[in-house]
């Protein structure tokens, strides 16, 4: 009966080990996320750098899409953006090139219809309007890229960058 008894008090010993976790929460302080995750940001989204498109994709084994891939990073840190790329046409205030920082998020209009909102990416190198971003390209690239926004295909479709991580 003892071996019974002592093999019941090892599994509720590793049970209890992996359910009952510290209460730990996320850090919200603005301060704190700015200058810590920013470039922690850009080093976890660049793991999934040739990943291939895949339309409402939002899964690294299968693929991304624009707002798929760019809510799955943000939410590996803790905070749930929108899932649509047209959801972001009104969230955050449009911050002037020459205050653009590595983590913030481009908005661009669809490459047909400038009015709805089509696409997203993340500043992986800060240069106001001469940045570099990580994006879902449904483009040739097909895959998880770094693209210069400088160049005339993203500066003709280009809304507006904002920060989320300071709000």
């Amino acid at each position: 009966m003892r071996p019974y008894l002592l093999q019941a008090l090892l599994f509720i010993t590793l049970f209890c080990s992996f359910t009952f976790k510290k209460n730990e929460k996320p850090i919200y302080n603005s301060k704190i996320r700015t200058e810590v995750n920013r470039d922690s940001i850009i080093e976890y989204a660049k793991k999934y750098l040739d990943t291939p498109y895949k339309y409402a994709g939002s899964d690294p084994k299968k693929g991304f899409d624009c707002s798929g891939f760019v809510s799955y990073v943000f939410k590996n840190f803790g905070m749930t953006l929108p899932r649509s790329s047209g959801s972001y046409k009104n969230l955050g205030k449009a911050l002037k090139p020459e205050d653009f920082k590595v983590g913030d998020i481009l908005v661009f209009y669809g490459y047909k219809d400038r009015t709805v909102v089509g696409h997203l990416g993340i500043i992986c190198e800060a240069n106001g309007m001469h940045s570099k971003f990580i994006h879902a390209s449904s483009g040739k690239a097909q895959k998880v890229t770094i693209t210069a926004l400088d160049t005339e295909h993203y500066t003709k479709r280009f809304y507006k960058c904002i920060d989320v991580l300071s709000e």
